[in-house]
């Protein structure tokens, strides 16, 4: 109900205006009263009304003072002038203030009453206009995410030209002219302590990153895949770009410490001078990136550092000597963790590092080549029997482990067999991905379609639904259906839209809110930019198309 506040020195008038209308019946809530503006004004700003309703004479303060008060603090408040004073004076300065209506004692009950159920009708209608304007900004929002995704994967293939790349980064308000790039690949997950996989602090840890993001000038945020983000960062010169980099690295950490216990790793690529140079950085930072496989968390890995870093099992940063090894050290969940969690696209990264980081002599020596190859195969092949398949399905896809013998003579051969088996590996592992994201997908799209008719539905709801964040949710969904999530329900909305056009009576703006646009205006605007057609159109061309039909039978 909408907020009621009354303003009136003359306790007769206050009284009758309050006792004498039966706000709640009407709908308002009448949530206090004053006999001045002085003792008014803090009682407003604590109480929020929506419809004051004062006096324009009274001590202290008087109901001008008050209302240009007010106005300053809450200008959407709507105000009733009441006064005794028919003068143009008045109503004049009461307008430049902004006040809603001027009325001229006396004043009855019953017509202050229709006065305020009119304003309360124009406060209701700016309120969903404000609602839906504030929905399609959410849609919008997400078409955007998804187009700029798509046109990240066009920067770092390198294949568009400059003057291409400027204008499309134009239209989706990305300005890409610059002395200087850089890409850096960010994560952040639950602490390896819980079991979950999701929760509103990650959530909300999200959500104030992309908002960071956002706000900070030169800097894009894009979805990477389930699991991170991607940021490029433009400048003019080297020294200002790592000097915003080191900033904003420092309140993504900052971030993922202010929401619960959340892990976090960043890869940070070379800068580089040139635009179509960016998928230079990006590959130098996905290599930096997949050292999260062999690192502990909670650090940023600069590309340019990694050639500096030799990483030792068990106690880091110490070099390894084939003599002194203790093979009890080798973490074979280091294996298991990237099968579990890693992509196609970092597999040569993966192992390219792995080796690097057991030392260059060491992996010279063909029997701890041997040791190695064993047992990375092993540890495979316990993965994929917990993913659910037989010895004959491994052996199928992995190979038999006989045949190791033979790429052990060089490092290259043994670091490609380690390749292909891995990614073997996990197009098994994404095989059964697919069939539990289908599962999921399927009772998302069967959520959707028993809710589509609701005004609430929205990304967050459904996410909500199937018990995932909403950017995890979004990055699946496209994934899985080819289409955005927004692109999905408002295509299923028209097309019952388009069915109850052509199979019923109902007026254009009760099929609007029959498939859950409670705005006729917004229904009829989405339903022309979708279909290309109004609905009365479109309802039309059915009625023809019936005529010429009947026509021909005639014939």
């Amino acid at each position: 109900m909408l907020k009621v506040f009354l303003v009136e020195d003359e306790i007769v008038m206050r009284e009758g205006i309050k006792n004498n209308i039966p706000w709640e019946e009407e709908g308002f809530d009448f949530v206090g009263e004053a006999s001045d503006g002085e003792l008014a004004y803090p009682m407003i700003q604590k109480l929020r009304p929506d419809i004051i309703i004062t006096d324009i004479k009274m001590p202290f303060m008087d109901g001008l003072e008050l209302s240009r008060l007010v106005k300053k603090d809450f200008p959407d408040v709507s105000i009733i002038i009441l006064s005794g004073y028919d003068e143009f004076e008045y109503a004049k300065e009461a307008i430049k203030i902004g006040v809603t209506e001027y009325l001229v004692k006396p004043v009855s009950s019953a017509k202050l009453l229709e006065v305020v159920k009119e304003i309360g009708n124009r406060i209701e209608k700016e309120n969903e206009k404000k609602k839906y304007l504030e929905q399609f900004k959410k849609e919008m929002k997400e078409m955007e995410l998804h187009e700029k995704e798509k046109f990240l994967h066009e920067i770092l293939s390198g294949k568009i030209s400059m003057s291409e790349l400027l204008e499309k980064g134009k239209k989706l308000n990305i300005h890409l002219a610059a002395g200087v790039y850089n890409v850096v690949l960010f994560m952040m997950r639950e602490s390896e302590d819980t079991d979950q996989a999701y929760s509103k602090e990650l959530a909300a840890a999200w959500d104030a990153i992309m908002e960071l993001a956002e706000q900070t000038e030169n800097i894009y945020m894009f979805n990477r895949s389930i699991d991170g983000v991607e940021f490029l960062l433009l400048d003019e010169s080297r020294k200002q770009l790592e000097e915003k980099r080191a900033d904003f690295l420092k309140k993504l950490m900052d971030i993922s410490c202010e929401y619960g216990e959340l892990q976090y790793f960043g890869g940070v690529g070379n800068v580089v001078n040139r635009l179509r140079e960016v998928h230079e950085s990006y590959e130098s930072a996905s290599k930096a990136f997949s050292y999260r496989y062999l690192l502990s968390y909670n650090r940023i890995v600069y590309a340019e550092q990694m050639e500096e870093m030799r990483i030792g099992f068990g106690e880091e940063d110490a070099d390894i000597d084939l003599k002194e090894l203790d093979f009890g050290k080798i973490d074979r969940r280091i294996i298991k963790n990237f099968l579990g969690k890693g992509l196609l696209e970092e597999v040569s990264h993966f192992i390219e590092d792995y080796f690097l980081s057991l030392g260059t002599g060491n992996v010279e020596s063909m029997l701890f080549r041997q040791y190695i190859t064993t047992d990375m195969y092993f540890g495979t092949v316990a993965f994929v029997e917990e993913l659910g398949y037989n010895a004959d399905n491994i052996i199928g896809v992995l190979g038999d482990f006989k045949t190791i013998s033979e790429v052990l003579p060089s490092v290259e051969k043994t670091k490609e067999y380690l390749k292909n088996m891995i990614r073997a590996a996990m197009n098994l592992r994404d095989q059964i991905s697919v069939k539990k994201y289908g599962s999921l997908i399927d009772d998302a799209k069967a959520y959707i379609e028993k809710n589509f008719d609701s005004e609430d539905i929205s990304l967050n709801s459904v996410a909500t639904h199937v018990n995932i964040s909403s950017s995890h949710f979004s990055s699946i969904f496209s994934q899985e259906e080819g289409q955005t999530f927004i692109e999905y329900l408002t295509e299923l909305r028209m097309n019952k839209a388009k069915e109850l056009l052509m199979c019923s009576s109902l007026k254009s703006s009760e099929i609007g809110y029959a498939v859950g646009y409670k705005d006729p205006h917004y229904f009829s605007y989405l339903f022309k930019k979708t279909q290309n057609v109004t609905p009365k159109e479109y309802r039309m061309r059915g009625k023809v198309s019936s005529a010429d039909n009947s026509g021909m039978e005639e014939a």
